[in-house]
């Protein structure tokens, strides 16, 4: 059985989890989510506690009970305290601004580039450098994350550009006559 799939899933106070045949849903603070329900993955809710076991001995159900335990796991954690990506520009006159769902960008184009987040993601600028993408869905914060970033990636040799808080840029030697 997958080493992820046999952990139980606590879920906290204020979380309400619904098992349904075809989907899990799982309600909180912060929103709901849902995750379609696989056939090779028996759910049990055991008073606050989730556990998954795969219906039969096959490859495809172990996996799939360790990705099923995770997703509901990300989607317990997103609706109770949520997830957080924080990216840095880096570059003179680089800024960011956030107006309501619009992030407006300023990163070295002739024009700057304004983009809208979906409903549920919320972006703040605590900085002009700084954006800080929020929401409760891990996935679609990721994907906004990269989509962000995909505007102006910090390019190898002056390392300028939208890079993740935690990333690290190498720098490559200019070329020598």
């Amino acid at each position: 059985m997958s080493r992820v799939g046999k952990l139980a899933i606590a879920v906290p106070q204020g979380v309400d989890v619904t098992l349904r045949a075809e989907t899990i849903a799982v309600k909180g603070a912060l929103g709901t989510l849902e995750v379609a329900q696989s056939a090779l993955v028996k759910v049990e809710n055991n008073n606050g506690s989730l556990s998954f076991a795969p219906v039969d001995e096959s490859r495809d159900a172990n996996a799939m009970s360790g990705t099923i335990r995770q997703a509901v796991n990300n989607m317990v954690v997103g609706v109770s305290k949520g997830f957080e990506r924080k990216l840095t520009l880096i570059g003179v006159g680089y800024k960011a601004q956030a107006q309501g769902d619009k992030l407006n960008l300023t990163v070295g184009y002739s024009h700057p580039v304004v983009m809208a987040m979906p409903a549920g993601i919320t972006v703040a600028t605590p900085t002009p450098t700084e954006v800080l993408i929020k929401g409760a869905d891990r996935q679609r914060v990721g994907q906004i994350a990269a989509e962000v970033r995909a505007v102006r990636p910090p390019e190898p040799y002056k390392g300028k550009g939208i890079r993740y808080a935690d990333e690290k840029v190498t720098i490559k030697e200019t070329k020598k006559k």
